[in-house]
């Protein structure tokens, strides 16, 4: 079986260095797996990777959708399976490197999704409720989704709802095993030093132009909603709020990864390392 590897993990933890590091002593391409670096003009707020930092290797989907719309997980597996096949073609290593977890398993795991086409009607409807109701119309609609999902991930509710309306319940997601074999990767930080690391990013993100990067959406007709739908970044963010919002979600990534027993955890305190770049490629080599 080709080998694909995965570098996973928590926001700040370096896995974008280390996954460059890794394509420049193997040959390989990176497919990005966030799901707000998808979008063009979120760079900042995402942490998006620099050209000068990519060092010359091959980056994919980044920039690739229209932050107006919303990006599904299905349109990823499809465009991210294809992105494999086409490294491959070429002799190269595939590395899929990102925080979003429902990503990753979509291709890993050859998660097969729900074929319920967008319902616009019963968006608007749903688009004019709170969160805290969205989440007790799900409740009602299929217990077992709304336990799964981020109370506070409206993008999710609002689709979770959708799919329950036309078809009964959100059916149980099923897997197919995928023709690769995957390697994972997971790079965590003990909480102090996760902390500071986040600090230290919130900090840069703020001088490097945070503020005017949302400027620049709301000039390219980004409404407020879709705004707050696009991350804590975007909606009236201060350093304090970005942070706690940031460390929230770092909790909440590891809380997803945990479930994959087959991820090998490595400490990011000396990410891309010398000696922890050796110990992926002889994983590779394997």
């Amino acid at each position: 079986m080709k080998k694909v590897l995965v570098i996973l993990g928590q926001t700040a933890t370096g896995k974008s260095s280390l996954a460059v590091k890794i394509a420049e002593k193997w040959n390989g391409e990176i497919i990005s797996a966030d799901s707000r670096q998808i979008y063009k003009n979120l760079d900042i707020g995402t942490g998006k990777i620099t050209q000068e930092e990519m060092h010359g290797v091959p980056h994919h989907l980044l920039d690739v959708a229209n932050p107006k719309k919303q990006f599904s997980v299905s349109l990823y597996k499809t465009l991210a399976e294809e992105k494999i096949k086409e490294i491959l073609a070429r002799g190269h290593v595939p590395i899929i490197c990102g925080g979003t977890g429902f990503y990753i398993d979509a291709v890993t795991k050859g998660t097969i999704l729900p074929s319920v086409p967008p319902n616009k009607k019963l968006r608007k409807e749903l688009d004019k409720k709170l969160t805290p109701e969205l989440v007790t119309e799900l409740k009602k609609l299929d217990k077992r989704r709304s336990r799964e999902i981020d109370p506070q991930n409206r993008v999710r509710i609002i689709r979770a709802i959708e799919i329950a309306k036309a078809l009964g319940k959100v059916p149980p997601v099923t897997e197919e095993t995928p023709p690769y074999k995957f390697i994972k990767i997971g790079l965590y930080l003990p909480p102090e030093k996760l902390k500071k690391k986040v600090e230290k990013r919130v900090g840069v993100m703020f001088k490097s132009g945070l503020l005017r990067e949302i400027k620049k959406l709301k000039k390219l007709g980004i409404p407020e909603k879709r705004l707050q739908e696009l991350g804590f970044e975007y909606y009236n963010p201060t350093v304090g709020s970005v942070v706690k919002a940031t460390l929230d979600y770092a909790k909440r990534q590891m809380t997803w990864f945990k479930r994959d027993k087959k991820i090998t955890w490595l400490d990011a305190s000396d990410v891309a390392s010398t000696k922890m770049v050796e110990k992926i490629l002889k994983q590779l080599e394997q």
